[in-house]
């Protein structure tokens, strides 16, 4: 039955804590797993605490377990390290606090672990987190890049180094964030989201070194995976070597290889860049004198072309000139004149045809084919 409290009539802190203990303890003893958080090891005590922590979820609680428990435990316990506890909720309530009595403890295989990435790999599989069409293009040329790596770290060095190298003016917004552990989910996350919200980041690079299965780990965790599927920002990863294939890998919008290959696919080569643009100017230079060369050659063409066709029209032309100069001698009055004939015609120019048309008297002109002169008529006949 539900406690029944009011204002006038409120419970007390005591009567809650047992309460809560009693419901607790009713719950008997479960099978638990999660990531050691914190373990310090107390020497010769009979009871060991340590944090067992969600991988999921900001979410803790102290395990008591046995020395022995602790003890037996292959490989030894240690913090970052997964397993399984089979302990019974306890609350305690003095302090308030909630604890589990481990009656058992085992560590998680490697085994047990790619077969839970496997399940987890098919699932967001299959809700088209890794489809390649969802993927974003990198920019040519970034205008700024982020890069989530572990503290002062090898991989920091291989992406700035290298990048720098290849592009000498690029810029970078670094997060350093613990990348290992049970803190690098939310690090890494956090940092993803910070640099995601910066406009002038255009892309965003995470980075690690090699490690075990057990130490990449983290960029397997789904929180982790979903966050990176839903950056409005391109997405780099670079985790660990090209055997290692962390389930970030596939949600990424590029898989690097290495860090040292995610500072050749964020920024391309100066000089690279330098010998393609020498390449095309040498071609373009190329194509203008070809082009000048053909537009020579057939200004030439055309001139020689043009000059052919004016000596033709004027070969032409003079052979039509001549015949109509022959055409015009032969119907020219001179050309009867030639041959002892005479044109004559009156003072007024008019010429004469017949004798009715002069009197005896009249002065007359007289034009032979050389010369002309003037004749008087002294008689005229029919």
């Amino acid at each position: 039955m539900a406690l029944e409290t009011s204002p006038e009539a409120p419970a007390a802190v005591r009567t809650i804590s047992r309460l809560l203990s009693d419901y607790i303890g009713k719950l008997g003893a479960v099978w638990i797993e999660g990531q050691v958080a914190q373990f310090r090891p107390r020497p010769g005590a009979k009871s060991q605490f340590l944090t067992l922590r969600d991988t999921d979820a900001d979410v803790s609680v102290t395990v008591i377990a046995d020395a022995v428990l602790v003890g037996s435990m292959n490989p030894p316990l240690e913090e970052g390290q997964r397993i399984l506890v089979w302990a019974r909720p306890e609350f305690w309530a003095g302090n308030g606090s909630l604890r589990l009595r481990a009656r058992d403890m085992r560590a998680v295989g490697l085994g047990t672990l790619l077969a839970e990435l496997a399940r987890l790999r098919e699932l967001l599989a299959a809700e088209g987190l890794f489809a390649p069409e969802r993927k974003k293009p990198l920019p040519f040329l970034p205008h700024r890049v982020g890069l989530i790596c572990g503290r002062a770290s090898a991989a920091m060095d291989d992406v700035l180094v290298n990048a720098r190298l290849r592009w000498p003016s690029v810029q970078f917004e670094v997060r350093e964030v613990a990348v290992q552990g049970v803190q690098a989910v939310s690090a890494v996350t956090a940092a993803l989201a910070e640099l995601d919200a910066l406009p002038e980041v255009d892309v965003i690079v995470i980075a690690r070194g090699g490690g075990s299965v057990e130490d990449l780990l983290p960029f397997s965790n789904e929180t982790l995976v979903r966050a990176v599927a839903q950056c409005r920002t391109p997405v780099v990863s670079a985790i660990g070597h090209e055997q290692d294939v962390p389930l970030i890998d596939f949600v990424a919008d590029v898989r690097a290889s290495t860090p040292t290959d995610a500072a050749k696919l964020i920024v391309p080569s100066f000089e690279d860049q330098q010998a393609i643009v020498t390449q095309l100017r040498a071609r373009s230079l190329r194509s203008v004198q070809s082009r000048f060369d053909r537009a020579d050659q057939g200004i030439a063409d055309a001139t020689k072309r043009m000059r052919t066709t004016i000596r033709h029209r004027l070969d032409s032309e003079s052979q039509r000139l001549e015949q109509l100069l022959a055409r015009t001698r032969a119907l020219s009055p001179l050309s009867t004149l030639q041959r002892g004939y005479a044109l004559v015609t009156t003072d007024n120019g008019a010429v004469v045809r017949a004798s009715s048309e002069v009197q005896s008297g009249e002065l007359l002109q007289v034009m032979v084919a050389e010369g002309s002169f003037s004749v008087s008529v002294e008689t005229v006949k029919e």
